[in-house]
C-alpha cells in the first residue's frame, strides 16, 4: 500500500525531450523512496546502476534481471564489434546474443561521431527499457523501471558538446605534443 502512495506523487519521466529539465532529481527521489519502503525493496533500490556486473547475478526482481542481462549483452556485443573494426580479439566466451542486439552494436561503432554513436545508444537504452515497463504501475518492479529511467535520463543530460570539443581538443594535442594532458582541465 505503501508503494501505491508514493508512486502516485512521483512526476511522469514520459515525454521528457532532451533539452528539458527532470522533474525530479535521483536524489530527491531515493528520499521519497526511503522512508516509505521496506529495506529489502529500497536495498535493490539503492544498488541499482546502468552498469551491470560482468558476471550476471541473480536479483529478487525481474526487471531488474532483465535490464542486467540486456545492458551486459549490448555492453559485449560493442566490445566484440569494436575489436572486429581494429581486426583484434576479443572474448566474449560462449555468450550468444540476439540480431537486434548485434545490429545495436553495428550501427553504434559504424557512427560517423562518437556523439552520433552515444545519442544511438542513448535512444536503444531508453527503448530496451520502455519494453521492460511493467503493467502494475503500483509495484516494486515499477520503482525499478522508474529508477532506472531516471538514471538514464540524467546521464543523458550530462552529456554536453562544448565539453566533449574540449576534451577531444586536449587529448589531440596532448597526442601531438607528446604531453600528459587530462581529457578535461
Amino acid at each position: 500500500m505503501a508503494e501505491y502512495y508514493l508512486i502516485s506523487q512521483l512526476p511522469s519521466l514520459d515525454g521528457i525531450g532532451e533539452n528539458m529539465p527532470l522533474p525530479i532529481t535521483e536524489e530527491a527521489f531515493l528520499k521519497l523512496c526511503e522512508s516509505t519502503l521496506s529495506k529489502k525493496v529500497w536495498q535493490q533500490l539503492k544498488m541499482l546502476s546502468l552498469v551491470p556486473p560482468r558476471v550476471g547475478e541473480k536479483s529478487p526482481s525481474a526487471l531488474i534481471n532483465a535490464w542486467n542481462e540486456g545492458e551486459r549483452n549490448l555492453r559485449l556485443a560493442l566490445g566484440v564489434a569494436r575489436a572486429e573494426k581494429m581486426k583484434k580479439e576479443f572474448n566474449v566466451g560462449n555468450e550468444i546474443f540476439s540480431s537486434e542486439v548485434l545490429s545495436a552494436a553495428a550501427t553504434a561503432v559504424d557512427s560517423k561521431t562518437p556523439w552520433e554513436a552515444e545519442s544511438f545508444l542513448n535512444t536503444y537504452r531508453l527503448n530496451f527499457l520502455d519494453s521492460l515497463r511493467p503493467m502494475d504501475n503500483f509495484s516494486s518492479e515499477f520503482l525499478f523501471y522508474y529508477c532506472l529511467k531516471l538514471k538514464l535520463l540524467s546521464r543523458i543530460r550530462q552529456f554536453s558538446t562544448e565539453l566533449g570539443k574540449s576534451a577531444y581538443k586536449n587529448i589531440y594535442n596532448s597526442i601531438l605534443n607528446g604531453d600528459r594532458l587530462e581529457a578535461i582541465q
